[in-house]
């Protein structure tokens, strides 16, 4: 039996609950210590603060096997630039699940890039601003 899907999130979803964090405080001094994050971090296991994390839901499609690697630069950003836009239905987005601070209401995209010899958790801020639809 396959565990329960997360809730299934879209661009709008998504720039509602990172709205709603940024109306909190600033963070700065929260131990989750994600503030940092604005560009893709490397988050190994034991540095993820799972106990101050809330699975709010994910950006995958279940209907989807095997996502695209395209990404989306219009403007010139690279994948690790941290003003790089936050397009859902793009590389690596489509493969995040989104968590919340519970102590400080961040709200971070959170995927497993996988390598021929590795596994790297990254981690990345939500900034409304930069939250696209492309559809």
């Amino acid at each position: 039996m396959r565990d329960a899907f997360p809730r299934r999130l879209h661009a709008s979803d998504l720039r509602e609950l990172a709205t709603q964090g940024e109306l909190g405080g600033t963070g700065e001094d929260c131990a989750c210590r994600l503030r940092h994050a604005k560009g893709w971090e490397s988050m190994p296991e034991e540095r993820w603060p799972s106990q101050l994390m809330e699975l709010q839901g994910t950006l995958r499609d279940p209907s989807i096997e095997e996502p695209t690697f395209e990404e989306f630069h219009p403007a010139g950003t690279r994948y690790e630039s941290p003003g790089a836009p936050i397009a859902t239905d793009f590389f690596p987005f489509n493969r995040c699940d989104v968590y919340r601070c519970t102590a400080c209401g961040l709200l971070v995209l959170r995927y497993t890039e996988y390598g021929g010899y590795y596994v790297d958790h990254r981690v990345r801020r939500v900034e409304a601003s930069l939250i696209v639809d492309t559809v």
